[in-house]
């Protein structure tokens, strides 16, 4: 049995002796039982008290270590009150935030749209129904290991899995100092096997190309040819084509994307803002699609009105059409895949490959490397080299470029 709580240890500020029903305390006798120890400090930014009760050996010990890290870790804001929050009400109110741009991601950037409504779903779809009544700081990681074997069981892919946690993990994040323990960490997550592995050889992207229809072709080339996402070709401007009428350096300013209930959007990250070398084979495609469409300015690049996107669904079925003759054809993101590929192939420096792709990466040497004058026209003349001679079957030697 454990020592009975000395007098020192019952003025102990900020520590309170919890005594059981049956203990002759409450008779005003000696202790018989095994009392716990609660521990407790006042939050002054929230006004409440943060309390936690230790019982069992080194009950004593393990309330006063607690409060001493308690004080520490209110004062520097890493600690706050317990939400009484299940987690579905949690989810509905930082997503509602999350929808005014109140809360920003992991980025330091206001969530995108698109991935609000995403989070939403899941959270309706796969998360509430198993979770959704549970206080959030009562779910274990063992309640999560049953969601993510339940979605298994379900037939979901493993990489649909992974984007149900991602928006848990981020509820979490948010909720960080009121749950000490995450339980989204420490998974058995299945394989993020991806369907979009499939990735062409420049002569067959050459075929596909030649196959479409003549308006389709100026997109595909560009997907192929300078790797732009979906929503930043539906939001490419004419004035973001820079040196397509020969003219100057040819490259592609990349600005914005498009969300299909907000329009116009920023980027998910800063690297979303870039310049993408124009190779020559891309620069005439785009070049002849401009004057063939007579769009300028503001318009739409590949649009279709000079105001109005383009519908993927529509683009793609007209693609499946015209690849008929082809046992494979391609999607928009496996066009970008390809030409990350290509990248790699032709020798351009990883640095400069995830510039090109609008890859975010937090790390030193990426801060500390920057874009030189003359790298897009260098860039651009490597890339067509090599894939003029890949059509044409030739190996084309090519260094590696050192300066990212």
């Amino acid at each position: 049995m454990q020592s009975k709580p000395t007098k020192s240890k019952r003025r102990t500020p900020g520590i309170d002796v919890r005594h059981s029903r049956a203990c002759r305390t409450n008779t005003g006798g000696e202790c018989n039982c095994s009392p716990s120890y609660r521990a407790w400090i006042f939050d002054r930014r929230s006004g409440k008290k943060i309390r936690r009760t230790f019982s069992g050996q080194g009950a004593f010990s393990g309330a006063r270590t607690w409060r001493h890290d308690a004080l520490s870790a209110v004062a520097r804001g890493r600690l706050a009150p317990r939400t009484r929050l299940t987690v579905s009400e949690a989810a509905e109110t930082w997503l509602e935030q999350c929808e005014r741009g109140e809360v920003l991601s992991r980025f330091r950037r206001p969530y995108a749209p698109g991935v609000v409504r995403q989070y939403r779903a899941d959270f309706r779809n796969y998360i509430n129904p198993v979770l959704g009544a549970r206080k959030l700081q009562d779910v274990t990681a063992d309640d999560v290991q049953w969601l993510v074997d339940n979605l298994v069981g379900r037939e979901l892919s493993g990489s649909r899995v992974r984007g149900v946690l991602v928006a848990l993990q981020a509820l979490y994040r948010r909720h960080r100092r009121q749950v000490l323990a995450d339980p989204t960490h420490g998974l058995d997550l299945p394989e993020a096997a991806g369907k979009r592995e499939y990735v062409v050889s420049p002569a067959r992207a050459f075929e596909l190309l030649e196959a479409l229809p003549e308006s389709d072709r100026a997109l595909w080339a560009t997907s192929l040819l300078a790797g732009l996402r979906r929503g930043e070709l539906r939001a490419l401007r004419v004035s973001d084509l820079h040196g397509i009428d020969g003219e100057g350096t040819a490259h592609i300013s990349v600005e914005h994307g498009w969300d299909d209930v907000k329009g116009r959007k920023d980027p998910k990250s800063r690297a979303g803002v870039r310049q993408v070398p124009v190779p020559e084979s891309l620069r005439v495609v785009l070049g002849e699609h401009v004057e063939r469409t007579g769009r300028s300015g503001e318009d739409l690049a590949f649009g279709r009105t000079a105001s109005e996107p383009f519908t993927p669904s529509y683009v793609r079925k007209r693609a499946l059409r015209a690849w008929t003759e082809f046992d494979r054809p391609l999607t928009l993101h496996e066009a970008r895949h390809t030409y990350s590929t290509w990248l790699d192939s032709c020798g351009v420096s990883e640095t400069r490959a995830d510039r090109y792709m609008g890859h975010s990466d937090g790390s030193v040497q990426r801060r500390y490397r920057h874009q030189l004058a003359g790298q897009l026209a260098e860039d651009a003349a490597r890339i067509e080299a090599w894939l003029q001679g890949a059509v044409e079957g030739k190996v084309v030697a090519l260094p590696q470029a050192d300066v990212a």
